[in-house]
């Protein structure tokens, strides 16, 4: 009995842990919102309001109201799904090349993965604006989404070679015997099995090109052009005739907010559906 009491005392002393971890994560999200419902006055008193009962959706009616909000959404998204697809692609290839083929130059290949991963972002950016100038693809979704794509694509093949690895060449094995071509296999049996990995990859990069600004800084002068972080600039920076408006800077990163919480709920159910998917002979 005693010993039972203490795993329980134990336990619940773990939850407690997890729950004040999880609203010191939460708070800052929290406060986000409710300082995005409140007034620029009330939000500049020495007095913080933690509970906006008063509060309104008129910040939120201000940012919609902004004309370039919805171009520099669609740009966002544009520019999220073009660099997306072409990362899952090409890492997806990258990977099954590392984990299902011994061939010359895998060592290399590898390295270079790996190398390309620790050169910092800022040293690059001058090639990389002569590269796209040079081409004509300033303020354009292909030229950024290229760069985009080129950025994220290491660090998925790393992480998408870890889910190829581990499932087991036999189960294209046993399906080929069983009648299937070596494609027919890989797309029936393999392919569903590594949907867990895709999505995670997906989410990553998803995450990078959503929130990316130092590139698209340089990449997007044109102010047509911009991203919803450029976008979002805009509300930051004060002027000698206007003051920053915090509440609606929070409004409008609210707003930018919600297309990531809303791609990860999408996808959320191919991170456990995915696990077990064409592991049975139906």
């Amino acid at each position: 009995m005693s010993t039972m009491r203490s795993v329980t005392v134990r336990r619940t002393a773990w939850c407690v842990v997890a729950v004040v971890i999880s609203l010191v994560w939460v708070f800052p999200v929290y406060w986000m919102i409710s300082s995005s419902l409140l007034p620029n006055t009330v939000l500049q008193s020495f007095v913080p309001t933690f509970f906006p009962t008063n509060g309104s959706l008129r910040n939120y009616s201000n940012a919609l109201a902004d004309g370039s909000f919805y171009s520099a959404l669609r740009m966002s998204l544009s520019i999220t799904l073009v660099a997306v697809v072409g990362c899952l692609l090409f890492a997806f290839l990258g990977a099954l090349a590392i984990s299902r083929f011994r061939f010359r130059g895998r060592t290399s290949f590898v390295l270079a993965v790996l190398l390309v991963q620790m050169l910092p972002a800022e040293g690059l950016f001058i090639a990389q604006y002569k590269m796209v100038s040079s081409v004509g693809q300033l303020n354009s979704v292909l030229g950024i989404s290229i760069i985009y794509m080129a950025a994220v694509i290491p660090f998925t093949v790393w992480m998408l070679s870890g889910f190829v690895a581990g499932v087991p060449i036999e189960l294209e094995e046993a399906g080929q015997i069983d009648g299937l071509s070596r494609s027919g296999a890989f797309l029936r049996i393999t392919l569903p099995l590594l949907a867990p990995g895709l999505v995670a990859s997906g989410v990553y990069a998803f995450l990078q090109c959503w929130n990316e600004f130092t590139v698209a800084l340089v990449l997007l002068p044109d102010s047509a052009a911009h991203t919803l972080p450029l976008w979002l600039r805009a509300f930051v920076q004060a002027s000698a005739t206007r003051e920053t408006d915090w509440g609606m800077v929070m409004a409008a990163s609210t707003l930018v907010a919600i297309p990531v919480i809303v791609f990860f709920l999408l996808v959320q159910g191919r991170l456990t559906s995915g696990l077990v998917a064409g592991a049975v002979k139906g």
